[in-house]
């Protein structure tokens, strides 16, 4: 799984290496000369209006979702760029994937029997309990 190699999104969708685009840079915080030298940070960008990897549908779709055609991933997590390229490319195409589900659809239920009944039941409980915080009605 390294840089030059197509990515497969999902069973349906594969991203070809080209459409993607990586930068590296150090990664912050402590760690020393090492730290300050080597470029492990990862930045895998994907440009979804410019890829032919996904059909409009879900291009529209992972668009209305991530709230940009230009999608990016970046990691730091380890002290080894291999390392933290591997962990990119899985985050992508999770992202990408997650973002391409249609969602499930909702069939419209109706409340049954027995809840109707106890949804009346604790009305008249609770304006019962009500009726009888009020003070005594002349007579």
């Amino acid at each position: 799984m390294t840089a030059g190699t197509d990515l497969r999104v999902g069973d349906r969708w594969v991203i070809p290496a080209d459409e993607l685009r990586w930068s590296f840079g150090p990664s912050g915080g402590p760690g020393g000369q090492h730290a300050n030298r080597a470029h492990t940070r990862v930045e895998l960008r994907f440009d979804l209006a410019a890829s032919a990897a996904f059909p409009d549908d879900v291009k529209r779709r992972i668009r209305e979702r991530l709230g940009a055609d230009m999608v990016t991933v970046t990691v730091d997590d380890t002290r080894s760029q291999w390392q933290n390229r591997t962990i990119a490319r899985r985050r992508l195409a999770r992202l990408l994937e997650e973002a391409a589900r249609r969602p499930p659809v909702r069939k419209p239920t109706r409340p049954t029997r027995a809840s109707r009944i106890r949804r009346r039941e604790e009305k008249r409980r609770r304006a019962e309990k009500k009726r009888l915080r009020r003070p005594p009605e002349p007579e």
